[in-house]
């Protein structure tokens, strides 16, 4: 389990194949979808596909990712990839942050360096933290795995070996989004005693593909018993999260396949999920920036990470969330909560989301320290308002050192 120093570096092999790869693609017609009602725009797709062929910069990309400090170590046979950032304060406390599917570590690295150094980026050495920052078992550089089953709640065993046993750290803090998020509130409700405390970016449930029509997750966010009027306007925002979650969570290889093969088809499988879930007004390049998309699909290509990264959603129901205790709240961790106004359900505003959250039942089953709302920014929380994720993990932690 000893970790060892890692430098990410791809083949010129590798490169050359995905060239070769993009510039053959066998292009479908794509008749009447300039708003985009069939799926992603294949005029908007193919300038993404041709950058990404000929134009992109990777070995830049590689340079700039390798100006952090990465790791290897192997924890009960799963091989887990992470960056690390050491603590520039008084008092650093360890903070494992967890990003979610289709991400990457690297949607974090905007906060990295002022999450370690806060008084280099103006702020108070006394909020500092030791940062590390994994690729989930199954995504990226934490491959290949050789067992299946490997559900987030695996791997919030995983991460609590790896921060205690493998990093030494008695206690530690943890942050998370989208799965992240999933995988952050079980180590807040299974490990309460060894953390400071949790902080996530909008509220997963635990036990979200619990349900009998686990592949539709409107049944998760909308119960069949809502209201008429309240269904009509809530399903399109949730109809946004359906198509993934319904063929991973029942067919995750089959997709595999296409996906392992294409570049451009897995490059518009997971781009599309940055345009509807960002906040991005239908154009995700101007929100996030070609070369940044093109980053996050090559760690998934290069990797060969795209099949082990979407069966997380199969195994969530192959091996359904199980609670360690029924004590109150259920998440007995003291937590910080960061919402983000892209994310807003319809009839909900910046302005009244925290006071609605606070008043409703799912904020019972927090042990609630902390909890915000910002305007800007969407699912990718961590990339698209770093300053607001900053302010508010340290505003969570600042009482729980």
């Amino acid at each position: 389990m000893q970790p060892e120093l890692f430098n990410i570096h791809v083949s010129d092999e590798v490169l050359d194949d995905l060239k070769r790869r993009i510039n053959n693609t066998r292009w479908p017609s794509d008749v009447d979808n300039s708003d985009w009602r069939y799926g992603f725009n294949a005029e908007y797709l193919r300038p993404l596909a041709e950058r990404w062929g000929n134009e992109f910069d990777w070995r830049a990309v590689e340079r700039e990712i390798n100006s952090f400090s990465h790791y290897r170590a192997e924890v009960d046979g799963v091989p887990v990839h992470y960056i690390r950032e050491p603590g520039r304060g008084p008092k650093p406390i360890p903070l494992i942050i967890s990003h979610g599917w289709p991400s990457s570590f690297w949607e974090m690295h905007k906060i990295i360096r002022p999450l370690a150094d806060p008084a280099a980026y103006g702020g108070d050495p006394a909020d500092a933290f030791d940062v590390i920052v994994p690729s989930l078992p199954g995504f990226g550089y934490s491959t290949p795995l050789k067992r299946a089953g490997l559900s987030a709640s695996v791997a919030t065993d995983i991460w609590h070996k790896l921060m205690t046993e493998v990093l030494g750290f008695d206690r530690f803090a943890a942050s998370g989004g989208d799965w992240g998020s999933r995988l952050t509130s079980e180590l807040g409700h299974k490990y309460a005693s060894s953390l400071y405390g949790i902080h996530i970016l909008g509220t997963t449930p635990l036990d979200l593909f619990n349900h009998e029509r686990y592949w539709d997750i409107t049944a998760a966010f909308v119960p069949y018993d809502t209201p008429p009027e309240v269904r009509k306007a809530i399903l399109p925002f949730v109809t946004k999260a359906i198509s993934h979650v319904a063929v991973q969570s029942l067919e995750p290889q089959t997709l595999s396949y296409a996906m392992h093969d294409s570049p451009v088809g897995q490059l518009a499988w997971i781009t599309q999920r940055w345009r509807d879930w960002g906040h991005t007004h239908g154009d995700v390049i101007a929100a996030f920036g070609a070369d940044f998309l093109l980053t996050n699909a090559m760690l998934y290509w290069v990797t060969e990470s795209f099949g082990s990264s979407v069966r997380y959603y199969r195994d969530a129901v192959l091996h359904p969330w199980r609670p360690s205790h029924d004590r109150t709240p259920r998440i007995e961790a003291p937590t910080g909560i960061t919402f983000l106004g892209g994310e807003n359900p319809p009839g909900i505003t910046t302005e009244n989301r925290v006071e609605i959250f606070r008043n409703s039942s799912a904020a019972a089953g927090y042990n609630l320290q902390f909890v915000n709302a910002h305007e800007f920014g969407g699912h990718f929380g961590y990339l698209e308002n770093p300053q607001a994720c900053i302010d508010d993990i340290r505003a969570t932690f600042r009482g729980l050192r």
